[in-house]
């Protein structure tokens, strides 16, 4: 299911946008410090492709889905070696593909009206003992400060970009959301510029095992 009040975004090239060459280096650090069960790997919000594709560099078999036909079609003639569906963030998408070892989700989460329930689904999708990977754009108390003094801070909140964010997330208020979905420990990245200032922030969020079972990072 769309609504209507979530913007949709469409890419003319396939090649990566500004904010996954710099939020990747971080993205692949994370995955390369972690022993994964199971190399399958889902992105949830997927653009042109370009994320999903350096998943598949990384060694995964790759599902990704994006609410925009455009953008698939763009993704499939790309990238044909990883799996393009059309598809939202309020589907049951867990029911649709199943679960998966690493579930990304790149600056996605803060354009959509309903947060709670896009949570739930990146929660249902990944595997027990394994996580999610989520981005968003970084709102400080330090750095919206210093945006007020200098006049900048109508800019960065983009209250007039007809498809800029509806949420503005810190990393109390995300932590929140990811644990009221289901996850059990959640920690931080701060990426692009010095930490303080930073782009985004990036989130690992693990989904427990059941009782009884262990798994190594």
């Amino acid at each position: 299911m769309r609504t209507t009040v979530d913007p949709e975004y469409m890419f003319y090239d396939a090649a990566p946008t500004w904010s996954v060459k710099y939020l990747w280096p971080s993205v692949r650090c994370l995955i390369d410090s972690h022993e994964i069960r199971t190399r399958r790997a889902f992105e949830l919000g997927c653009g042109n492709g370009a994320a999903a594709n350096l998943l598949h560099e990384r060694g995964f078999q790759v599902t990704a889905v994006d609410p925009s036909q455009t953008n698939i079609n763009l993704a499939k003639g790309a990238y044909p070696q990883c799996s393009f569906v059309c598809a939202g963030g309020y589907d049951d998408l867990a029911r649709r593909f199943g679960t998966f070892g690493v579930v990304l989700s790149l600056e996605v989460l803060q354009h959509c009206a309903y947060p709670q329930r896009i949570a739930q689904t990146l929660f249902d999708l990944v595997e027990p003992g394994g996580f999610a990977i989520v981005s968003v754009t970084y709102h400080g108390y330090l750095k919206n400060l210093l945006l007020a003094m200098t006049g900048r801070l109508d800019r960065h909140l983009h209250a007039l970009w007809e498809t800029g964010p509806l949420k503005f997330f810190s990393k109390r208020t995300l932590r929140t959301l990811l644990e009221e979905a289901g996850f059990r420990r959640v920690e931080f990245q701060l990426v692009g510029r010095v930490p303080p200032l930073a782009k985004s922030m990036v989130a690992i969020a693990y989904k427990e095992l059941p009782t009884g079972n262990t798994v190594t990072s």
